[in-house]
């Protein structure tokens, strides 16, 4: 993987960064950083704050523009937006529907059998995230007080998603039914939303 796409996949995965963090991160030089940031820039992939310190220059953070965030995939992109445009004109708001919740249906049956011999909710969530990896959405597991929270770095259905938001919704629906009664599961960030990614946090109630 080259030097740019390891940042990309860096700041995508983690947020804001400075040159100094991602040098760190990536073993290079902070000056190789900020040349790799600036050509980044000037390519429209990345965009800084510079945020104020209590003492010395201000620290510049680099994030993605949406230019950036283009650059992972979406695995549905414009043929499912067409689709859905298509389903809408046939058959309504209720084929939308009905969509959404065979898709739901299907995936929630799917990761029932990858935890179906797992006890707790860290085997679980585990399992679950490996399994939410694979499918594009760059999973992390991360224990907090009380509980969990599973962060999404990246939504592949997210045009989709836009464009029907029921899909959003399923995707909750299918983390608390998988779960059970006994766990609380809230989405307390979405990128739909605009937020930079979806993070659900998960606890025993």
């Amino acid at each position: 993987m080259k030097s740019s796409e390891k940042i990309l996949q860096t700041i995508k995965e983690n947020g804001a960064i400075t040159a100094k963090q991602l040098a760190l991160d990536l073993e290079m030089t902070t000056m190789g950083a900020r040349q790799h940031l600036q050509q980044l820039e000037d390519d429209g992939l990345l965009n800084f704050e510079d945020i104020k310190v209590k003492v010395g220059r201000p620290t510049r953070h680099w994030t993605l523009t949406s230019k950036g965030h283009a650059q992972f995939s979406d695995r549905h992109g414009e043929l499912t937006i067409q689709m859905i445009d298509a389903v809408e004109r046939l058959f309504g708001e209720d084929g939308l529907e009905k969509i959404a919740a065979d898709r739901e249906k299907q995936t929630l049956e799917n990761y029932q059998k990858l935890i179906a011999s797992s006890h707790s909710l860290e085997e679980k969530l585990t399992i679950l995230t490996k399994q939410r990896r694979n499918e594009g959405y760059m999973a992390e597991l991360e224990p907090i007080d009380n509980g969990y929270l599973l962060v999404e770095n990246h939504c592949p259905i997210c045009k989709a998603a836009t464009r029907n938001p029921k899909l959003c919704t399923s995707e909750l629906n299918v983390f608390k039914a998988l779960l059970g009664e006994e766990y609380s599961v809230n989405r307390v960030e979405h990128i739909v939303q605009g937020q930079r990614r979806c993070a659900y946090y998960i606890h025993t109630l």
